[in-house]
């Protein structure tokens, strides 16, 4: 939603790619929310009610700040800016303790390479923008995410093999249930007790 606001006319001109991609991004977050608290438990559903009742609020008192005291673009923009910038930090640094738990069990089975690639390509396409632009706004926190997420591939190409290994160690300790039979023909059990002695 940050985003969203740092791209609208008031506060950055001239950004209609910005507003309408995480514009449309925040449409579809909120489709996944509501599919979150149609399908999660009543406690998981009030905390996640909770966040975004806060996050709303915290981009209504932004707004509304922003758009009474700041009378400038470039002032409207830098404060938006900044906020956005730590936003998109915390989200490109989140999976650094996925990253942590990959190089400690050697296994890439918690980082989903399509999710590493997918933020790895959003980081690059955006950054590419950013510098088109020459917005610093942009560009610091995808770059700084591009370079995240390059991490994460790097681990994943890293540890595939040693994943696909513990995979298939766990595989064979398994016991593979649908090659047990259970035998319920009651003449073969009587035979069977019979010849091993019993009567």
């Amino acid at each position: 939603m940050a985003w969203t606001l740092y791209g609208l006319p008031i506060v950055h001109p001239n950004s209609t790619l910005v507003w309408t991609i995480n514009g449309s991004g925040t449409i579809i977050e909120v489709v996944y929310i509501i599919l979150f608290l149609i399908y999660s438990d009543k406690k998981k559903r009030l905390m996640v009610v909770l966040v975004v009742a806060l996050e709303i609020i915290f981009i209504g008192v932004l707004t509304l700040l922003v758009l009474t005291l700041a009378h400038t673009h470039t002032k409207r923009s830098l404060i938006v800016g900044i906020v956005s910038i730590a936003f998109n930090i915390m989200m490109y640094a989140s999976p650094l303790t996925v990253m942590k738990l990959v190089i400690t069990t050697k296994s890439v089975e918690y980082m989903p390479f399509f999710l590493s690639f997918a933020s790895f390509a959003n980081g690059v396409a955006w950054t590419t923008y950013a510098l088109i632009r020459f917005d610093p706004f942009i560009t610091i926190p995808n770059g700084l995410g591009t370079i995240f997420s390059l991490a994460q591939l790097i681990l994943y190409a890293t540890y595939y093999k040693s994943t696909q290994r513990q995979i298939a160690e766990r595989k064979g300790r398994e016991v593979n249930l649908s090659e047990v039979t259970i035998d319920d023909d009651p003449k073969k059990t009587a035979s069977r007790a019979t010849h091993n002695g019993h009567a």
